[in-house]
């Protein structure tokens, strides 16, 4: 019996989407790793960069079975396979489907930047020295900036931000 196929979302470490990617796709193993073009953030350049849609997150097409994720894990940028205390959580596939058809138009895409946060909303830090970290919206402070609480070693610590360098982590990745 050939054992069903499923997308799962799978973390990887900051800035190794596309390396994780190549290498999972290196493996026999379909993979799907949605960009969006955005202008690049620095004052010096006036470019359009390609940039993952959800930073930190390729899907990947997987069997439940242990001996085939673990093939994706042990790739070097992998961290873990979102899902909950049973294992790894399976994304319907029309949702892939959808992200799919949405990153190959050349639409313009709208995402955490310029959305309204609420308190409460996970968030994470695209640009700047603590690119990368995940905390919770706090709330605006004014002038083009927001304060997130973050949680570090089961404490937490507020940190102020331009709002330009924060997006809102989809609840599909939370």
């Amino acid at each position: 019996m050939i054992a069903q196929l499923n997308w799962f979302a799978l973390l990887t470490r900051s800035n190794f989407e596309q390396i994780v990617y190549d290498t999972v796709v290196k493996k026999k193993v379909e993979a799907f790793l949605p960009r969006m073009k955005r202008k690049s953030i620095r004052k010096d350049r006036n470019l359009m960069i390609e940039t993952p849609l959800f930073p930190g997150y390729i899907f990947v097409k997987s069997t439940v079975e242990p001996s085939f994720q673990l093939k994706i894990l042990k790739t070097l940028g992998a961290v873990r396979l979102l899902g909950n205390q049973s294992g790894p959580v399976a994304i319907p596939a029309s949702q892939v489907e959808s992200l799919k058809i949405l990153t190959s138009t050349n639409t313009d895409l709208i995402t955490g930047t310029n959305i309204c946060l609420k308190k409460g909303d996970p968030v994470m830090i695209i640009q700047g020295p603590m690119a990368g970290a995940k905390g919770e919206f706090t709330r605006y402070k004014g002038r083009g900036r927001v304060v997130i609480k973050i949680d570090v070693l089961g404490q937490y610590a507020g940190v102020e931000v331009d709002e330009n360098n924060v997006e809102k982590l989809p609840e599909l990745l939370v």
